[in-house]
């Protein structure tokens, strides 16, 4: 490239179409050691001060915003201009936006531009500042900055309407990002997107797929980033039928479907409880980056496949695809569902070969790991090692594992460092409450209890879901609103006999209150799980699969109540509790009792 011929057009410009010719050469530039002899040429050169000036500003805008620029150059070049154009502080902002370690810096500039008394900023500039406020989530500027779009008469534009929904969204004020929704009169895909994937990121999932059936009525195509957020929000949910309709509906309608919705797709069938369609994704993708490879472990994973999880893993290292740190939780977590203490060890010694720093969540792995085979000492021992302080979910972990091992002596240091930790959480205070009622310690849960009445703290009640004919059907522990609840009960009730006379006896163990045996049988039949699927018994028939979904972990008489129900109804159920699948078929579950 002639740098001398570049500056050339600009010392010559006469017209406005000659300054076009020169950003046109400019951006045709292909790396900054050209673009820094071009600037170089162009400070020596003699040119008229409004050229040069236009000249600078299209630097900044290269250095700001090309693949091959860089910030650095662009703010030493933008604070030696005399007075930069709205186009050069647009690009400056946009630029740190875009960066690689998102700043606050995009709401510095933005302030510096209104403090000098700058003309009003134009669309761009309110759109870009608001992207830099989504990026990195602060919502006050954001709010503040709402406020100058108002004030100076922007707020009409659809651009800056789209940015105003967008920061909204990414900050979890989704109500706000709706209400500017609502008053753009025509909404582009972007704004369609950005509202959706607001839904799905806060789990509302009836909402998030709600708004995309009237995005289709409203005749605007979904993208890949569309479907991306559907799936997302199908898999959030365990909503398969919806997740297997967008599947359809993207083959059908001929989008795209790249790495990322390949990725997606085997994402969102694993969390839905579908893992052999999870897997036939994974088998016919056509290139598979680490990420898709971890995706596909992790859902082995969790629905208790730790063989084919570490299989998938070897196949993964023998496609010389590096592994990285999900890949490993992915391992790690196969190995503690699996009781494969050996395996776990082994691959945590890789993990550190390889150079993977173990994160929090990779201890948590090894402490699950080492509580559900019944090795407390020895993770006592490790939790002690740790280079980094243990958190909250380890010592939960912990705690969890002497419960279930009925080890009382080493129990005090972890409710000591819990309490610590998370003095106002009140799941915290519920785990050590039935830690110590599972060992009729009623004089220690009464305090517990009182303790979490002074400090206003409720437990998160157990909720379970359904999808049923395309919507998702939410159940919470005791729940009466349902428009079907009378139906629902009777099944209920039906199905509590039939598990009765084929022989199991509530475990009433699993009711950690002071009470008689009448209420805990009474309370155990109140389970959010129980009621969904008796929803499930009631509105659809072999051979369909009852899926459900809880935010709990599935306690040991439901569990048992589950695999009962399984072989008297002959149905298959899969349950996805908040560590694992279950799929209960004929009287046995896929986690074999080890959970």
């Amino acid at each position: 490239m002639n740098c001398a011929a570049v500056v050339a057009v600009l010392q010559q410009a006469r017209t406005t179409e000659d300054e076009l010719l020169f950003e046109s050469l400019l951006q045709k530039c292909p790396n900054m050691r050209v673009l820094r002899q071009i600037h170089s040429r162009l400070l020596k050169s003699p040119i008229p001060i409004p050229s040069k000036s236009f000249a600078l500003s299209k630097i900044v805008g290269f250095c700001a915003l090309s693949p091959y620029g860089d910030i650095a150059h662009a703010r030493s070049v933008f604070d030696r201009m005399r007075y930069p154009n709205i186009f050069s502080w647009n690009s400056l902002i946009r630029g740190y936006s875009q960066f690689k370690c998102p700043s606050k810096e995009p709401i510095f500039l933005y302030k510096r531009l209104i403090e000098q008394g700058y003309p009003n900023p134009n669309t761009f500039t309110m759109a870009f500042v608001l992207k830099a406020c989504s990026v990195i989530s602060t919502f006050y500027e954001g709010w503040q900055i709402h406020s100058h779009v108002v004030r100076s008469g922007l707020g009409s534009s659809p651009f800056v309407q789209t940015g105003l929904m967008s920061f909204y969204a990414k900050c979890d004020e989704v109500g706000c990002a709706r209400k500017v929704f609502d008053e753009i009169p025509e909404r582009n895909l972007v704004a369609w997107s950005a509202m959706i994937s607001g839904y799905a990121k806060l789990g509302m999932v009836n909402e998030s797929l709600g708004l995309f059936r009237e995005m289709q009525r409203a005749g605007v195509a979904p993208d890949e980033v569309t479907m991306v957020s559907v799936i997302t929000a199908c898999a959030a949910s365990g909503a398969l039928e919806l997740g297997k309709w967008v599947h359809a509906f993207m083959e059908k309608h001929a989008i795209e479907i790249d790495l990322e919705l390949n990725t997606a797709l085997v994402n969102m069938y694993a969390k839905c409880g579908s893992i052999e369609r999870a897997r036939k994704v994974f088998d016919v993708m056509p290139e598979r980056d680490a990420k898709a490879w971890s995706s596909m472990i992790v859902g082995l994973a969790i629905h208790g496949l730790a063989e084919e999880a570490l299989e998938t893993f070897d196949r993964m290292l023998a496609a010389d695809v590096r592994p990285n740190q999900v890949t490993f939780i992915g391992v790690l977590s196969a190995c503690a569902h699996g009781g494969l203490v050996v395996d776990g060890r082994r691959h945590w010694s890789m993990m550190l070969e390889v150079g993977i720093e173990p994160s929090m969540e990779h201890y948590g792995c090894m402490v699950d790991l080492l509580c559900r085979a019944g090795l407390i000492e020895d993770v006592y021992s490790f939790v002690e090692a740790m280079p980094i302080l243990p958190n909250a979910v380890i010592w939960r972990t912990l705690l969890m594992g002497c419960r279930k091992k009925g080890v009382l002596d080493r129990v005090e240091i972890a409710v000591e460092k819990l309490l610590e930790l998370e003095p106002l959480n009140a799941e915290n205070y519920l785990l050590i409450s039935n830690l110590y009622a599972s060992n009729s310690m009623w004089k220690e849960v009464m305090e517990i209890r009182k303790k979490m009445k002074e400090n206003g703290m409720r437990a998160i009640p157990g909720c379970s879901s359904i999808e049923i004919d395309g919507f998702v059907h939410e159940f919470v522990v005791g729940d009466r609103s349902h428009q079907e609840i009378n139906d629902i009960r009777e099944v209920l009730r039906e199905m509590s006999n039939r598990v009765r006379d084929a022989g199991h006896d509530p475990w009433t163990s699993n009711i950690l209150h002071d009470v008689g045996e009448v209420e805990k049988e009474s309370a155990l039949c109140e389970h959010s799980e129980r009621l969904a699927i008796a929803f499930g018994l009631l509105k659809t028939k072999a051979p369909v699969i009852i899926r459900v979904v809880k935010n709990l972990r599935v306690c040991g008489d439901c569990h048992e109540v589950t695999k009962v129900i399984s072989k008297v109804y002959e149905r298959e159920i899969i349950v996805r509790d908040r560590v694992r699948f279950h799929r209960f078929i004929d009287g046995t579950c896929s986690c074999k009792d080890y959970w």
